[in-house]
C-alpha cells in the first residue's frame, strides 16, 4: 500500500464540474481582477468567520504583511511572534518594517501562550501574533486579555486553522486584524496561491483594501505607498465553491484524527497532538513527537508512507534571521519540537485503510 503526505484529488474533486462551469462564464465576461468574483468571496468569507470584513490578497504572506501594514507600526516597534512557526510569520513583521520578538511555545498545544508571551513585553511592543498552527487554536481569552492590559495589537495567523473554534467562535475573527492563506494544501485551499485578511474595524479594511491594490482606492489617485496584491477572480471562483464544503471536510479531518489517536494510543514511545480546553481543532497536520523521529520516519518511507516535518530548522537559527541576534538554546522548547515532531499523511479522502496501515507500521517500527 501507498499513503501520499497529500492528495488534494477529492476535494478537487467535488467542485470541478460546477468551478469549470462558472470559469467559463469570468472568461466570457473578462472581469478577471476585482470584479463580482471576488466581492462575492470575500461576503462569504467574512459571513463564515464571523467578521465584518474580508479582504481577499494575493498570498498569505501578503496578507500578513498589509494586516501589519495596516496598523502603522512604526521602525524599531515590536511584534511578538511564536518561535515555532512557518517563516513567513516573521517576514511579514521583518516587510512591515517592525521587529520580530520571538517567544517560546507550548509543548503540547505548539502554541504561544499568555504567560510566555508576556515575559517579552517591552515598551517597544505594538502587536502579537498568535498562530494557530497545524489547525489547533490558541486560547485567545488569555491572548486578548494580556493584549487589552497592555493595549497592544492582536493579529491572527489563520493560515493552518480555517473553520477552527475557540469558546465556539471561529478563529481568524478574534484579532484587530487577522490573515491567512489559501495556499492549494491548506484546509480551503486555491487552485494557485491566494489569501485573505479579516478585520471588525472598518478604518482597517478600508487600508488594507489600499494597500493591496498599489495604494488606491480610486483609479490612478495614490493615497499611500501599496503593492500589487490582489486576489484574482479564478482564485476567488475555486474558493467561492469550497468554502459551503469547508465545515464538511474539516469534520473528516477531526475524524481521522480520531482514528490515529484510537489506534497509537498505546504506543508509548510517541506523544500524540492534544487540544486545549473549549478549543475544537481542524487538523491542518497530524503532529506526532518522538525521539526516533528520523528512523522512524525513514522506516515509513520505506513502507512506502509518505511523511514531512514541519518545521526541522527553527526560524531563530534560520541564516537569513541571523541578524535578531539568537542562537542555540534561546528557546529549548522550540528546538526540541523541531528534532522530534513528524507529520503523518492527513487530507480529505484518506481511507480508514491507510490510516490504520500508518498506525500498524508505526506500531511494527516500536513493538
Amino acid at each position: 500500500m501507498t499513503v501520499p503526505f497529500v492528495s488534494l484529488a477529492e476535494s478537487n474533486s467535488e467542485i470541478k464540474t460546477q468551478f469549470l462551469d462558472s470559469l467559463s462564464q469570468l472568461i466570457d465576461s473578462g472581469s478577471f481582477i476585482l470584479g463580482p468574483a471576488i466581492q462575492e468571496f470575500e461576503k462569504s468569507f467574512a459571513d463564515y468567520t464571523g467578521t465584518k470584513h474580508a479582504i481577499g490578497v494575493s498570498n498569505g504572506l501578503d496578507a500578513l504583511t498589509i494586516a501589519l501594514q495596516s496598523l502603522k507600526l512604526q521602525a524599531g516597534e515590536e511584534v511578538i511572534v511564536p518561535a515555532h512557526t512557518y517563516i513567513a510569520t516573521v517576514l511579514a513583521v521583518i516587510h512591515a518594517g517592525a521587529k520580530p520578538v520571538f517567544a517560546d511555545v507550548d509543548e503540547s498545544s505548539f502554541n504561544l501562550t499568555a504567560s510566555e508571551i508576556e515575559k517579552h513585553i517591552t515598551a517597544k511592543t505594538k502587536a502579537i501574533i498568535p498562530v494557530h498552527l497545524y489547525g489547533q487554536p490558541c486560547d485567545m481569552e488569555s491572548i486578548g486579555a494580556l493584549a487589552e492590559q497592555h493595549k497592544l495589537y492582536v493579529i491572527e495567523d489563520n493560515a493552518q486553522a480555517q473553520g477552527a473554534t475557540f469558546n465556539g467562535k471561529r478563529t481568524g475573527s478574534f484579532g484587530h486584524i487577522n490573515a491567512t492563506s489559501f495556499y492549494p494544501a491548506k484546509n480551503l485551499g486555491a487552485a494557485g496561491d491566494a489569501g485573505a485578511i479579516t478585520t471588525n474595524d472598518s478604518a482597517l479594511a478600508e487600508r488594507a483594501m489600499q494597500l493591496r491594490n498599489v495604494g488606491s482606492d480610486k483609479k490612478y489617485v495614490h493615497d499611500v505607498i501599496g503593492y500589487n496584491a490582489r486576489m484574482d477572480s479564478v482564485q476567488a471562483l475555486f474558493l467561492q465553491h469550497k468554502l459551503p464544503l469547508l465545515d464538511k471536510w474539516n469534520a473528516e479531518r477531526r475524524r481521522i484524527a480520531a482514528r490515529y489517536i484510537k489506534n497509537l494510543q498505546g504506543v508509548e514511545q510517541i506523544i500524540l497532538p492534544s487540544v486545549i480546553k473549549d478549543a475544537e481543532s481542524v487538523y491542518h497536520l497530524f503532529v506526532i513527537k518522538t525521539d526516533n523521529r528520523d528512523e522512524l520516519q525513514q522506516f515509513l518511507s520505506g513502507k512506502h508512507i509518505q511523511t514531512l516535518i514541519h518545521y526541522p530548522v527553527p526560524n531563530h537559527l534560520q541564516k537569513s534571521l541571523t541578524h535578531l541576534g539568537y542562537g542555540q538554546n534561546s528557546f529549548p522548547v522550540t528546538e526540541k519540537l523541531c528534532s522530534t515532531i513528524l507529520s503523518l499523511p492527513m487530507f480529505v479522502g484518506l481511507t480508514d485503510g491507510q490510516v490504520d496501515y500508518v498506525c500498524e507500521m508505526i506500531k511494527e517500527f516500536f513493538l
